[in-house]
C-alpha cells in the first residue's frame, strides 16, 4: 500500500476503504498478497454479476486471444460483434418484444448516458432534461449535470440550467405521490420547468441509497411521458443484467423506456463495454456523429456473449429471486436483533441496502466487516445505507456466511460503542 499511497492520486477512494493489496479473485471471493480469503458482497459495484473470473468466460477469452481475434476494432464489422447482436436480438430483445437499436459507445457507463442524453436532445430539439432526487449517472460533465449527489457536483463548475430535478418516488413520503407532482409542473408552463427532451431515472437508485421505485410510480412516469411527448431514458448501468432478478430492471413494471443505457455487468468479466439502445426510430444519428476509441472492445464482445448463455430460458432468473428471498429475510432478522440501529431494509431482487442511524455506524460496521474478510461499500447521500451487491452467481453458503460475518460485525461494534 506505500507505492499506492506514494503515487496515486488523492482521489482513489476504494482503496482507502479496503486497504490491502489484492492479488487473485475467483466467483465471489477476493484474495490479498498475503494469501487472505475475503467474501466479496460488492463484486466491482455491480461490475461482476456474475462472479470473478467467470471460468466459462474465461475459456472463450483465452481461446480468442489463441486464435488471434481481433481485439480493438474501434466501430469496424468483426466476427464478435456480431454474434454479440445476434444474441441480444434472439436471447434479449424478441422474448419481451423490444425493438432496439444498439450503439456501442464504450468504455464505462458515464459514456452511454452522454450519449443517450444528446440523442434525446437531438430527436426532440429540447435542450432539458428532468432528473429525479437522489440519482446518480455519472460523474462526466454531461452525465453530471443530471447526478444529483452534491459530494460529486460542488466543485464541478457545470452548467446546470439545462437539467431539472424533481422528486423521486417516496422523496416526499409514501402518502405522496411525485410523479403527479411532475405533471404539475409540465402542464403550467409558469412553472419553470421547460417541457424536456428526456427523463432519465434510475428504477432502484443504487449509490442513492436503494431506493426502489415502485411499478404504479414507473407506470406514470412512463404515461407522463407519452402524454408529452417525452422521451423515457433508464439508467440500468447498475441495476440491470438481472441485479433485480429480470435482465432489465423494468420488466416487472411492464414499461419500454425509448432509451435504455447499459454498462457495468454486460460485458460479464469486468471487461470495459458500455452501450446504449434506443427504439428504432429515434436512430437519427449521422456517420461518426459520436465516437470512441474504445467502444470496439471484442473482447467485451466475446464475454458478453458468454453471460448472454445464462438467459436462454428462466432458471437463472428464477436462481437471482429465490437467493434474493434469502437476503432479505435475514437482513430483516439482523435489523429485528438490533433495534438500537434503528435499521430499515431497502431493495428487490439480490440489490439490497440496510440504512442505519445514526450514519457513523455504517462506517463503523462497514470497517469491522473488512476486518473480519467482508467487503461491503456504503451508499446514499449520508453514507448511512450499507449496501449489498454480491455476485449473482454466489453459492448460498457463502451467502450466508457473509451475513454471520455482517451479524456478528454489528454486534462487536454496537457492543463497543
Amino acid at each position: 500500500m506505500k507505492t499506492i499511497r506514494r503515487l496515486e492520486s488523492e482521489v482513489r477512494s476504494y482503496s482507502r476503504s479496503f486497504p490491502v493489496l489484492f492479488e487473485k479473485a475467483k466467483d465471489a471471493f477476493l484474495f490479498d498478497a498475503d494469501g487472505n480469503r475475503y467474501i466479496d458482497f460488492f463484486a466491482g459495484a455491480g461490475t461482476l454479476n456474475y462472479g470473478h473470473n467467470n471460468d466459462h468466460m474465461k475459456k472463450k477469452l483465452i481461446e480468442y486471444l489463441e486464435t488471434d481475434g481481433i481485439v480493438h476494432g474501434l466501430d469496424m464489422a468483426t466476427v464478435a460483434k456480431e454474434e454479440l447482436l445476434l444474441k441480444m436480438e434472439s436471447i434479449v430483445f424478441k422474448p419481451r418484444n423490444l425493438d432496439y437499436k444498439i450503439q456501442f459507445t464504450g468504455p464505462t457507463g458515464t459514456n452511454a448516458v452522454e450519449a443517450g442524453l444528446k440523442l434525446a436532445r437531438m430527436v426532440k430539439k429540447r435542450s432539458n432534461v428532468i432528473s429525479f432526487t437522489n440519482g446518480y449517472h455519472g460523474l462526466t460533465m454531461g452525465s453530471m449535470s443530471v447526478t444529483a449527489n452534491a459530494y460529486y457536483r460542488d466543485e464541478a463548475f457545470i452548467n446546470r440550467s439545462d437539467v431539472s430535478f424533481l422528486p423521486y418516488d417516496g422523496y416526499l413520503g409514501k402518502d405522496v405521490n411525485t410523479a403527479q407532482y411532475m405533471r404539475r409542473f409540465l402542464e403550467d408552463n409558469s412553472s419553470g420547468v421547460d417541457i424536456p427532451s428526456a427523463v432519465i431515472l434510475e428504477t432502484v437508485q443504487g449509490e442513492g441509497g436503494i431506493r426502489v421505485a415502485s411499478d404504479e410510480w414507473l407506470r406514470e412516469v412512463e404515461s407522463i411521458c407519452r402524454e408529452f411527448d417525452i422521451l423515457l431514458m433508464v439508467d440500468d448501468i447498475q441495476v440491470g443484467n438481472g441485479r433485480t432478478g429480470h435482465f432489465f430492471s423494468f420488466e416487472r413494471s411492464g414499461i419500454k423506456p425509448d432509451i435504455v443505457t447499459v454498462s457495468k455487468s454486460f460485458s460479464g468479466y469486468g471487461l470495459p463495454m458500455s452501450l446504449v439502445l434506443f427504439r428504432r426510430e429515434l436512430d437519427i444519428w449521422k456517420a461518426g456523429q459520436h465516437t470512441g476509441t474504445f467502444r470496439g472492445n471484442n473482447l467485451a464482445f466475446v464475454s458478453a456473449s458468454v453471460a448472454l448463455d445464462y438467459w436462454k430460458d428462466d432458471r437463472f432468473s428464477k436462481d437471482i429471486f429465490r437467493k434474493g428471498t434469502i437476503l432479505s429475510d435475514r437482513l430483516h432478522a439482523i435489523c429485528a436483533r438490533y433495534p438500537q440501529l434503528n435499521a430499515e431494509v431497502r431493495g428487490r431482487g439480490f440489490i439490497y441496502g440496510m440504512a442505519v442511524d445514526p450514519p457513523e455506524i455504517a462506517r463503523e460496521i462497514s470497517m469491522e466487516c473488512f476486518k473480519n474478510k467482508l467487503i461491503m461499500e456504503l451508499a446514499g447521500a449520508r453514507n448511512n445505507v450499507i449496501k449489498f451487491l454480491a455476485p449473482l452467481i454466489i453459492p448460498d453458503e457463502v451467502l450466508m456466511e457473509g451475513l454471520d460475518i455482517l451479524d456478528a460485525s454489528i454486534g462487536s461494534v454496537l457492543k463497543n460503542r
